[in-house]
């Protein structure tokens, strides 16, 4: 069964940080690149990072230095170090997969993506 599940969301104090797995089964992450992508309540789902095949990388403007994608093939993961989280990042965060590679633009677009995981909540508060 092809499958990606995320884990690592959690409450956090702003300022805090957080590292996010997707760990593939049922298929390698190595043919494919990966993206993480986040959905507020009453919002858009929106792309946070991708990497790509090849290995490079990808942010939205805003979490540029902020987070860092990150993947090892051997243990086919794909990984989001978030640091200096904001309230505003509190959101359901899902990974998921693309076979194929992705660029700058279209590692923002949800429907270049095949293969997704479930979610998993973070919440940023005091």
């Amino acid at each position: 069964q092809v499958r990606l599940v995320e884990s690592g969301g959690n409450l956090v104090q702003p300022g805090g940080s957080l590292r996010l797995s997707c760990v593939a089964s049922g298929f390698s992450l190595d043919g494919y690149s990966v993206g993480w992508f986040r959905q507020a309540p009453g919002k858009e789902r929106e792309a946070v990072s991708a990497i790509s095949l090849g290995g490079a990388t990808f942010y939205t403007d805003s979490k540029k230095g902020l987070f860092t994608i990150s993947r090892d093939n051997v243990k086919n993961t794909v990984y989001l170090q978030m640091t200096m989280l904001k309230p505003e990042d509190t959101a359901v965060y899902y990974c998921a997969a693309d076979a194929g590679y992705t660029d700058s633009n279209t590692f923002r677009d949800p429907d270049n993506y095949e293969i997704w995981g479930q979610g998993t909540q973070v919440t940023v508060s005091s």
